[in-house]
């Protein structure tokens, strides 16, 4: 089991815990993940952690223009 930077919860990370042969569940998720975390080691979040993260990101972005 993996422990989460964020919040201390514990969750299965794929990645870390060891790959049964499944992606890990992050890889659903949007790309936006990739973006750099501001004051973060490069560890892992849980999924509530990162879900919230990415919505929190998405309601600060800027609009995009229509094409």
């Amino acid at each position: 089991m993996s422990t989460c930077a964020r919040c201390g919860a514990t969750f299965s990370c794929t990645m870390v815990d060891g790959n049964d042969g499944a992606p890990c569940w992050c890889t659903r998720l949007p790309s936006v993940v990739a973006l750099p975390l501001a004051g973060e080691a490069a560890r892992c979040w849980c999924p509530a952690c990162l879900e919230q993260h990415i919505a929190q990101r998405a309601a600060e972005a800027p609009p995009t223009p229509d094409a």
